[in-house]
């Protein structure tokens, strides 16, 4: 089950960020989970929300660039060593991670991670057959 990711890339100067999480909260989408990787010059804001669409249209509508990306979230073990356990499958099995970051809030005992894989579907091959639970996106609209 993959869960849709808004990827906005935005110029490297105050306010940028402010201007996109007040837009959204003023709009009622919740942010669930994000990262930034920026440059000297620009930064890639990555997000799941409660509410994708709405957030995308929003963006394009006062002029962001932004874009959505299939990503997965799956639970992960919240004790020392969860997260190796879960990379150590994904190693064996020639899954490549191209990044990943956490939730900011815990769903049940476990904690949640995003991930983005060079072959997505593979990747959820794998994580099914290792019995890793996957988070579909009406549990992220839930959260």
């Amino acid at each position: 089950m993959k869960i849709t990711q808004i990827s906005i890339f935005l110029e490297n100067r105050k306010g940028r960020l402010s201007d996109v999480c007040s837009l959204l909260g003023a709009n009622d989408v919740n942010i669930r989970a994000l990262t930034v990787a920026e440059t000297e010059s620009f930064g890639v804001l990555r997000i799941v929300v409660d509410k994708s669409d709405a957030a995308i249209k929003l963006l394009h509508d006062n002029h962001f660039v932004a874009n959505f990306t299939d990503v997965v979230a799956i639970e992960v073990p919240d004790k020392p060593g969860g997260l190796a356990s879960i990379l150590k499958i994904l190693s064996d099995n020639d899954v490549n991670i191209e990044y990943m970051y956490g939730f900011v809030e815990k769903f049940s005992d476990k904690a949640l991670l995003v991930m983005r894989f060079e072959d997505t579907d593979f990747a959820q091959q794998i994580l099914a057959k290792h019995n890793i639970r996957v988070v579909a996106e009406k549990d992220i609209k839930g959260l």
